[in-house]
């Protein structure tokens, strides 16, 4: 896992997390990614921008953090037929 005290603002990356804090049934966890760039590192929380908003995740929930390249360049859309 990427040491999350290394990232800077602007860094590309994908953090997974809990959702919960407790498993939702026996055996499982809620779990979700967040894609975007990095806004701030706290000591508690890291705040990162994705295209549907701020997500700001506890440090304590996050499971999985990882660099990621830049993002393609959008497609035009087109018109149907």
């Amino acid at each position: 896992m990427l040491d999350l005290d290394q990232l800077q603002p602007g860094d590309r990356i994908v953090l997974r997390y809990r959702l919960e804090a407790e498993p939702i049934r026996p055996g499982s966890a809620a779990l979700t990614d967040a894609l975007g760039e990095t806004v701030e590192v706290g000591k508690l929380s890291v705040s990162i921008q994705t295209r549907k908003g701020l997500v700001v995740v506890p440090r304590q929930a996050i499971t999985h953090a990882k660099r990621v390249p830049p993002a393609p360049p959008r497609r035009p859309r087109g018109h149907a037929r």
